[in-house]
């Protein structure tokens, strides 16, 4: 059986974790990573540095931004020497339309048996604006004050470059614009899944 490292990801609000925790949940043997379990960290440096707390700010961007990918990384690879599965929650925006990142990724992961499994969650940007009105984190106060500045920057668009015609598991979709859709992508997940289980 092949290792994989699945990313669960999409624009922020989307559903990320809601499918990720229910794919942990659902599924033995796998690990389950959250980027964001690396916020306390971050608040930590915008506090230190006396910058205000904003995860859309230029300060994020060159202080804070790539060494959470590094660091949530960094532990899915380490991961990969005792699971089959390891799965990371995070949106990776840039990364996955990054060609060249992503093919020197999949090369990294060959190089310890295993793959690159994206799943993208499909939702439409009015659904994603509510659901951020509804969690009512203060990650999102800036978002939701700057909306469609902050909509402009976000791409919603499938993925394709991640296809891989070698490999079906390379981008699999989940719709959750509604929970029906939900529902039946979450059995076709599971159903490739199947041989983790």
């Amino acid at each position: 059986m092949e290792k994989r490292l699945i990313f669960v990801t999409s624009p922020p609000a989307c559903g990320k974790t809601r499918l990720a925790k229910r794919l942990a949940t659902a599924l033995k043997h796998i690990v389950y990573l959250d980027k964001d379990t690396l916020i306390p960290l971050s608040k930590q440096i915008f506090k230190i540095a006396g910058e205000e707390y904003n995860r859309s700010s230029k300060f994020f961007e060159r202080e804070i931004r790539d060494y959470e990918y590094e660091v949530i990384l960094d532990l899915a690879f380490e991961a990969l020497k005792y699971a089959d599965l390891v799965m990371v929650n995070a949106p990776f925006t840039r990364e996955i339309r990054d060609n060249e990142y992503i093919a020197a990724l999949r090369e990294k992961l060959a190089a310890v048996g295993a793959k690159l499994t994206v799943i993208w969650v499909v939702t439409d940007p009015e659904v994603c604006h509510q659901r951020m009105i509804n969690r009512n984190s203060d990650r999102d106060v800036w978002k939701l004050a700057h909306w469609d500045e902050y909509l402009a920057k976000l791409n919603f668009n499938i993925p394709e470059n991640l296809r891989d015609p070698d490999d079906e598991g390379s981008l699999l979709l989940y719709h959750n614009s509604t929970d029906e859709l939900a529902d039946e992508s979450f059995a076709k997940l599971m159903e490739f899944f199947k041989d983790y289980d």
